[in-house]
């Protein structure tokens, strides 16, 4: 079968390279891009990626052998529909290897239309490395290369501010923007490049922080055959993502001038602030995963979809969402709405098998980052405890018993929290008197939770009632009897 190249797509067209990205993985294919594609295809853009790798150079060779082109899949729900299509994506121009094209590297950086800089390089990939040199060919550290490659742009402009660069890096950190920018003013000072070029990098570039939302799943090595066999071509960087996508970008608005991404009908954003964005999708996204996890898993369910089309568990999960999460947001609400609803949609995605146990991996961190916050402000907000988000911490609990009826949970997280549970929950008896042993004693882990939650009122009986319903009821009961139900004071005793 011939291998996906520039002879197979018509009406290809070539485009000035306005764009250096660092990273040739599947995410950044299947976002940065797509978008790029996608707005070429409407004439708005007009501009080519090239691209370099951070590490490792295989990839980048096999790239330019189909001459930067790959297909990309997106499967998911869309308007109410599972919908499955694919598009060749023509947007790269051309791969750097840096082990052996350094030189080329150093040449792009002369480009006067070179505009935009994107990266994901992993959560470490943005860190300093004092051993980096700026004659090093090239540099270990992606911030050390991009460094390189930015002194050499400020040479080459005989440091024009109008010649400097948009840095969008897509890794999943906070104040992503920020934090590169801090690297590279460290290297400055360590390779003494001089105060000019300091004040360069401050005022002739722009450091954006962004938000990235978009599930790429990568190559589909189960259905490849099949999925070639429908395309009549091979190609070996096919990428399947959903249909839903958003990026919010840290930045002035005049950004949207050059990255008109919004006039071609794609989810993003550029805000003066992405903090509250982020607050949104931790808590309302990330919030509901790990919050629906134990209720579904412990009721017999073993993937999201399952979970969210179920007669029983969907409801709670929807109510726990848009009558506890919601109210401790701050954004208006018809984004909020809007939010959850294509959260829960995708939550449906049948061409996804999201499985809830990977997602307990390290439940016990991740309950106290996604949904304490919001358990936390309701209660500040309205002076009674969200019933439901007390309901699933206290499914988590029992589910770190690691029993799903006569079936032994692999539990997966640090080693002192399971310890914790497991010195517990031996000594549970079934009385009520033990569930509350248990409850008092993980939330007083303060280690975990970085406070002691016993203090706050009402929390301990709270969290105890509903442990005690789910042993001594079974889930399907416990958790049928909160669905519906208004959020209630749950300050009375046991």
């Amino acid at each position: 079968m011939e291998r996906l190249n520039k002879g197979l797509v018509n009406d290809l067209q070539s485009y000035p390279e306005k764009v250096l990205q660092f990273g040739e993985g599947n995410f950044l294919r299947a976002f940065v891009d797509w978008q790029i594609d996608v707005m070429n295809k409407k004439d708005l853009f007009n501009g080519s990626v090239v691209v370099v790798q951070p590490r490792g150079q295989e990839k980048i060779e096999k790239l330019n052998e189909q001459d930067g082109l790959y297909t990309l899949y997106l499967q998911g729900m869309k308007e109410g529909q599972a919908v499955k299509e694919h598009s060749v994506i023509t947007s790269i121009s051309r791969g750097i290897n840096l082990f052996k094209q350094y030189d080329q590297y150093l040449e792009l950086a002369a480009n006067p239309e070179l505009r935009f800089i994107f990266s994901n390089t992993t959560e470490a990939g943005i860190a300093f490395d004092e051993n980096d040199r700026l004659e090093d060919r090239p540099q270990k550290s992606f911030p050390g290369k991009l460094t390189a490659f930015l002194y050499k742009r400020f040479h080459s402009f005989q440091g024009d501010m109008n010649k400097g660069c948009i840095l969008i890096p897509c890794e999943l950190i906070e104040r992503n923007g920020e934090k590169l920018k801090e690297i590279i003013l460290k290297y400055a000072e360590l390779w003494n490049l001089g105060e000019e070029f300091i004040q360069w990098i401050h005022e002739g570039n722009t450091f954006c922080n962004t938000l990235v939302d978009r599930i790429v799943s990568g190559f589909p090595r189960e259905s490849i055959e099949e999925v070639q066999a429908e395309l009549g071509y091979s190609d070996p960087f096919l990428v399947v993502g959903e249909q839903f996508h958003l990026f919010v970008i840290e930045g002035p608005e005049w950004i949207l001038e050059e990255f008109p991404a919004h006039l071609a009908g794609l989810n993003t954003l550029v805000v003066d602030d992405l903090t509250p964005y982020r607050t949104t999708k931790v808590r309302i996204l990330n919030g509901a995963h790990t919050a629906m996890t134990p209720v579904s898993y412990l009721y017999g369910l073993d993937t999201v979809a399952e979970a969210i089309e179920h007669e029983v568990v969907g409801p709670f999960v929807r109510e726990l969402i848009f009558d506890e999460i919601i109210p401790t947001l701050d954004m208006p609400v018809k984004e909020l709405h809007s939010f959850a609803d294509a959260v829960l949609e995708r939550f449906k995605n049948p061409f996804i098998q999201h499985f809830l146990l990977s997602i307990s991996l390290n439940s016990m961190s991740k309950f106290q980052t996604r949904d304490l916050p919001s358990l936390l402000e309701y209660y500040q907000r309205k002076q009674v405890w969200p019933e439901k988000l007390v309901f699933s911490f206290a499914a988590l609990l029992s589910f770190y018993k690691g029993k799903r009826g006569e079936e032994t949970i692999q539990l997966s997280d640090d080693q002192d929290v399971l310890e914790l549970f497991k010195e517990q929950w031996s000594r549970y008896d079934g009385t009520i008197e033990s569930v509350k042993e248990i409850v008092t004693s993980v939330l007083g882990y303060e280690k975990l939770w970085e406070q002691d939650l016993n203090e706050l009122p009402g929390f301990t009986t709270a969290v105890a009632k509903h442990l005690y319903e789910i042993e001594t009821w079974g889930m399907k009961k416990a958790v049928e009897a909160v669905v519906g139900e208004k959020t209630a004071c749950l300050r009375g005793e046991l």
